[in-house]
């Protein structure tokens, strides 16, 4: 099956961190705002994280020979495969061998930045505003950002038009309407999955937080921080998602151990109607099974009454790190590839979304089906994790996914799972 990367990066561990925080804090840090000279730089090292794009070398030729041609500086392509990422960068910060840029995951950038061994970009790039502001904090720390956003994806609503249009159902325009839609297509379709509901999917779980009114944790002014997984909109929204499946019988019992590629493999197999997917799916769906090309459709997620359900929005952003002399034209480079010429192109052989504002906009205006909705959930209604370095740890201890599966399981109530989450993650954050 052609399978798209989802963007759901394991966290750097604690110990890694931990020896980088040590390594780097023995460095002088002096680069300057500008960090140097770029005419001073033969040849720029860069890791491009594999997998992404199916015709990346095809891509980095022709960008890489723009840049050459516009700033006499040769640049070097490294692809690094996701599942050694983060290992590889640690093991290069500790022993200084880093590149000069890099892309990293939205979802491990606090990490990086925090970790003291990437350069400030804010002094050198004119308009900061240009760029996805979600995906831009993930990298700001007081006045200083060290990563800007590159490509952009979300998750909304993805369903079955044939299987709609013939039992007279429309999109659905909040909770409720969506419920009875996929309570009234289970009944009419009875061997297909109305609506799984997976277990071992956080990014699933984190729109009916944000959608009762809840955030996952809040910064409070003496720096510590309160999760509101436990309060009464985050439990209302939650009794909502389990509920499909405990409730209503809209899932499938196996769903409990479901990742998202397993409901992409469910929807793509035509066993399933409406799922919670990324904007990078249908395209792979269609691939694996072109009987479905033109009957896929895409909503953004509805809000509890009217509007939209806020959406987890990943991706990448690419840095620049310190103290390798060739800093000024490393951010030249970043600036270079998150142009629209080389944005937009990226974007557009990749499924994903451009990270600067104005690009997205070609795609919230597009009259492609299943790109225009997901581009409009991502503009209005993208959100992102915690900016916080301790984050990583929540991810690698499964709080959110352990919550979910102990709801589903039977293990604990909505009440009791998020009061041990909530407790869990005010743990993690605070440094407990």
């Amino acid at each position: 099956m052609a399978r798209r990367p989802l963007l759901t990066h394991a966290p750097l561990p604690a110990a890694a961190l931990a020896l980088v925080l040590a390594v780097t804090a023995c460095g002088d840090g002096g680069g300057d705002d500008g960090g140097g000279d770029i005419s001073a730089t033969d040849t720029l090292t860069v890791w491009i994280m594999e997998g992404t794009n199916p015709d990346a070398t095809g891509f980095f030729e022709e960008a890489n020979e723009a840049f050459t041609e516009e700033h006499g500086v040769d640049v070097e392509v490294e692809f690094v495969p996701w599942a050694d990422a983060q290992d590889k960068i640690t093991t290069s910060m500790a022993g200084d061998t880093m590149p000069d840029v890099v892309e990293l995951g939205t979802t491990f950038v606090p990490d990086f930045s925090d970790a003291g061994a990437l350069h400030d970009v804010a002094p050198s790039i004119d308009d900061l505003s240009a760029y996805n502001e979600e995906m831009l904090e993930m990298g700001r720390i007081d006045d200083a950002v060290y990563s800007v956003p590159w490509y952009a994806a979300v998750r909304s609503m993805v369903y079955r038009t044939d299987v709609f249009e013939e039992h007279g159902a429309e999109e659905p325009e909040n909770w409720e309407e969506m419920r009875r839609t996929a309570l009234d297509l289970a009944e009419a379709e009875e061997d297909m999955i109305a609506f799984p509901v997976p277990g071992d999917a956080q990014y699933s779980v984190m729109p009916w937080i944000w959608g009762g009114g809840a955030e996952i944790a809040v910064e409070q002014d003496d720096g510590t921080w309160v999760s509101e997984i436990d309060s009464d909109g985050a439990r209302e929204g939650l009794q909502f998602f389990t509920g499909l499946a405990l409730e209503d019988d809209l899932s499938t019992t196996g769903a409990v151990n479901w990742n998202e590629i397993d409901v992409m493999e469910s929807f793509s197999d035509g066993d399933t109607i409406m799922a919670l997917l990324g904007n990078a799916n249908p395209k792979a769906i269609v691939e694996n099974n072109p009987d479905l090309e033109g009957n896929i459709g895409v909503f953004p997620i509805p809000g509890q009454e009217e509007g939209y359900t806020d959406s987890f929005a990943g991706g990448s952003n690419l840095s620049v790190f310190e103290d390798t002399g060739n800093e000024a034209a490393g951010v030249a480079y970043v600036e270079h590839l998150t142009s629209p010429e080389w944005s937009v192109r990226w974007a557009d052989e990749t499924g994903f979304f451009p990270g600067g504002v104005d690009e997205l906009q070609e795609y919230v205006e597009s009259e492609d089906p299943t790109v225009q909705p997901f581009a409009v959930q991502l503009d209005e209604a993208g959100r992102a994790t915690p900016a916080t370095p301790e984050w990583g740890q929540v991810e690698s201890e499964n709080i959110i996914v352990g919550m979910q599966q102990d709801i589903l399981n039977g293990n604990a109530t909505v009440d009791e799972a998020t009061e041990s989450a909530a407790d869990d993650i005010e743990r993690i954050l605070n440094g407990g």
